[in-house]
């Protein structure tokens, strides 16, 4: 009796393997071509080259810039030309002067300050009892906490790597690379600040979190080295200074609320 159970189970497994194995099939080739029409006859994995791709928008981003310091030269000159005869132009220039140092869109020359963050050299296998690999990166924090403090010290302008830093400024790290104004940068990453240069070393010597991160440096390894200069000369931010911001979606789950 349990041999014919065992027959007929091994029957049946069978008849349904029978079945499922065109189905499989199937399906099998359904995926190839799907896979085959999507890389075009091309190699998947070689359109995930992530460096590459950061590298590709930098550069975009770099031309674009170029591209609006010219046009910006262009509506100066046109501005300049124009402006002895156009009253409301008059107006506006004033108006543009007034707050271009605010804005950082003035070149500035002064006394500076440079401070260098790098990471840690020490390889993962040969770190201390306790320490992790986020404890020989430069962080967030670290980079804000400089700028913070260089503000605070009096800085008159500032530039992080390359650029302008500005009030609307947000620096930004995503992994072990910084974000800033839509271009991404790598270690060492270097901020320079004009200003009173004695004020500004004093209140980096000051500063708490400045302090931690050179306990790290002493311990761990980390990359911080400060130097002055009697001359600087830092360009003009050339970005958009347009603020953009979030509006609520009409109709949303809170306006629903209200309006019942």
């Amino acid at each position: 009796m349990s041999t014919r159970r065992t027959t007929g189970a091994a029957r049946r497994a069978r008849v349904r393997w029978r079945l499922l194995v065109p189905v499989i099939t199937a399906a099998a080739g359904l995926m190839f071509a799907m896979s085959f029409r999507a890389a075009g006859g091309s190699d998947l994995r070689a359109d995930r080259d992530l460096p590459g791709l950061i590298l590709e928008r930098n550069q975009a981003v770099a031309s674009k810039v170029a591209r609006l310091d010219v046009l910006q030269k262009e509506v100066e000159s046109l501005s300049r030309t124009s402006a002895p005869t156009d009253a409301r132009l008059q107006v506006l220039s004033r108006t543009a002067d007034k707050w271009s140092e605010p804005a950082e869109i003035e070149p500035v020359s002064g006394p500076s300050i440079t401070v260098s963050l790098n990471d840690s050299a020490i390889p993962l296998d040969s770190l201390p009892a306790g320490a992790t690999a986020d404890d020989i990166v430069v962080h967030q924090q670290d980079v804000q906490a400089v700028v913070n403090a260089l503000w605070a010290g009096g800085a008159e302008a500032m530039m992080l790597q390359d650029q302008r830093v500005i009030s609307t400024s947000a620096v930004r790290c995503v992994g072990n690379t910084l974000i800033l104004q839509g271009r991404v940068y790598s270690p060492p990453y270097v901020i320079s600040a004009i200003g009173d240069v004695r004020a500004m070393q004093a209140r980096l010597d000051a500063d708490p979190v400045v302090t931690i991160y050179r306990e790290y440096v002493d311990a761990l390894g980390l990359g911080y080295e400060v130097s002055t200069s009697d001359h600087a000369d830092f360009p003009a931010y050339s970005g958009s200074v347009d603020l953009r911001y979030a509006t609520a979606i009409e109709g949303g789950p809170d306006e629903s609320k209200e309006t019942k």
